[in-house]
């Protein structure tokens, strides 16, 4: 099973990207794992993404589609794989078909998950995150310390990181509209999109998910 998973920051996609890779048994194929590993493990491509990254510059689709095409390329991925975060425009879902067809494979689904904007914007804006440990999380709604702005685990002070202002996230948003969202009218146009809603249960939007695949 072949996908590419779809959807805003804020959409949950990291975490229904796990579920259903395990579910499926297929690797979890993300953008940010792609550019940590090439840049840990000091690859060509890595120096490469790290030297416009470092200059605080974008890193060329190239070199994306590069390390997209090593890791597609491993073992563990011959069955399969789930992709988050990539392909992220038109250009990238092109040169990822060229791929497949080069290789005699083609995409099963593309799942896109649906979350209104203003709960994106509660979702990310909402975060809190402890100064003394940052896998403590917060969120002011959804998951609020029992004392105001104190870490419930460390008593540290949790702080709303830079990233997620709701300016940052608005602005995030935009980006997404203008670069990502056209690649769902692309694969419609090759029957491959399903959108599902990413609101409820993490569980109850897995079961969408699943549900939406094609038969094996």
């Amino acid at each position: 099973m072949r996908i590419v998973l779809v959807g805003p920051p804020g959409a949950g996609k990291g975490t229904q990207a796990a579920y259903l890779a395990k579910n499926l048994s297929i690797p979890h194929i993300s953008t940010g794992d792609l550019f940590r590993a090439n840049i840990s493990q000091e690859t060509e491509l890595g120096l490469e993404a790290k030297s416009y990254m470092d200059a605080g510059q974008l890193v060329p689709d190239e070199i994306t589609i590069g390390m997209a095409k090593d890791r597609m390329e491993q073992e563990d991925a011959a069955n399969g794989f789930l992709l988050d975060g990539f392909p992220r425009n038109v250009s990238q879902a092109v040169a990822l078909d060229e791929m497949l067809q080069a290789a005699s494979m083609e995409l099963d689904a593309v799942l896109d998950l649906e979350v209104p904007e203003d709960e994106v914007v509660k979702r990310i804006a909402g975060r809190r995150i402890c100064r003394n440990d940052s896998s403590h999380v917060f969120h002011v709604t959804y998951s609020p310390p029992v004392k105001d702005g104190v870490c419930d685990q460390c008593g540290g002070e949790l702080y709303q990181r830079d990233d997620d202002s709701e300016d940052t996230v608005r602005r995030r948003l935009e980006v997404y509209h203008q670069q990502t969202e056209p690649i769902i009218d692309y694969y419609k146009a090759q029957g491959l999109v399903t959108t599902i809603s990413a609101m409820g249960p993490v569980a109850e939007v897995t079961q969408r998910a699943m549900e939406a695949l094609p038969s094996r």
